[in-house]
């Protein structure tokens, strides 16, 4: 029982790396069992619906991933918004170097070829977005922030993260998440919150 677990474990890990690298398209089936040294019959037997299963289950485990981190960040920075954000950029970008700049965003990633994608996958990545958008606007509100503006703030961000892991990706460099967290801070600074 162990090694099929181990082997359902090792495809999800292979293809979350491999969307996040080359996107959904441009990873084959035979490339995933490659990288994960599942044999074919294995695969299908814990992905009876092939591909489409896994990128389903690869986008379930990102999100869970993603929600445990910013849960972390705000237990960490809870009351304060400009460490908040800080904190997620840093952290971003943190990811961003250790994976030489290679990672992108499984969601965006997807997302990206949601024309080639089924209903299903589309819409779990809006609910991915959703819940990790809520769940910084949640932070923003215990912070004081009116509801309205958590909310909007809390899109701006994710946007801001999602189009900051494209530019580092093309630099190299992760110079624009620090950017991005001086502009917010100077924003910040300015208002009353």
């Amino acid at each position: 029982m162990t090694r099929k677990t181990d082997a359902r474990a090792r495809a999800i890990a292979a293809a979350t790396r491999l969307f996040r690298v080359q996107g959904y398209t441009a990873t084959g089936l035979t490339q995933i069992l490659q990288e994960s040294g599942a044999p074919k019959g294995s695969f299908y037997f814990h992905f009876p619906r092939g591909k489409t299963q896994l990128a389903e289950e690869a986008i379930d485990q990102y999100v869970a991933s993603r929600m445990a981190v910013l849960g972390v960040i705000s237990a960490e920075t809870a009351g304060d918004a400009l460490n908040f954000v800080h904190r997620i950029f840093d952290t971003f970008a943190a990811e961003m170097v250790a994976s030489d700049f290679q990672y992108g965003c499984l969601m965006q990633n997807l997302a990206n070829e949601l024309p080639a994608l089924d209903a299903e996958l589309t819409e779990r990545i809006a609910r991915g977005f959703v819940v990790s958008t809520e769940a910084i606007a949640a932070h923003f509100r215990g912070c004081g922030f009116a509801p309205a503006r958590a909310s909007s703030t809390a899109a701006a961000l994710v946007a801001a993260l999602e189009g900051a892991r494209t530019i580092a990706r093309l630099e190299r460099t992760p110079a624009v998440f620090k950017a991005l967290a001086d502009v917010s801070a100077q924003r910040w600074a300015s208002e009353v919150i």
